[in-house]
């Protein structure tokens, strides 16, 4: 890739990230209501998407063979646990990530 083909590409990743921030606040003005179906959005997606980040993290996991997603359970338990202690879903996750990596590393 050539130095012109470099700097085009980095203009437009920063403008397509630029247009991602600020299209919402041009779109979505103070001075009008947000849609009732924007404010659902806002509601649903979170639990949506972290959802599907467990179905992703879980769908290789071999209840037959290894170790028998024990791992991954215990690491769901903490995270649940972490979740419902102190409702931060950063620190859900991280814990939960670290949990993970932590047994798959030492114990199994």
């Amino acid at each position: 890739m050539t130095l012109t083909q470099q700097v085009i590409t980095i203009a437009l990743c920063v403008l397509a990230t630029m247009a991602t921030r600020f299209l919402p606040f041009l779109v979505f003005s103070e001075k009008r209501e947000t849609p009732p179906f924007i404010q659902y959005l806002g509601k649903a997606l979170p639990a949506a998407i972290f959802g599907m980040l467990v179905v992703y993290c879980l769908k290789n996991v071999s209840l037959t063979g290894g170790t028998h997603g024990i791992p991954e359970a215990i690491a769901i338990a903490v995270t649940v646990l972490l979740h419902l202690w102190k409702r931060q879903m950063l620190l859900s996750i991280a814990g939960g990530t670290v949990c993970y990596m932590l047994l798959i590393q030492l114990i199994f």
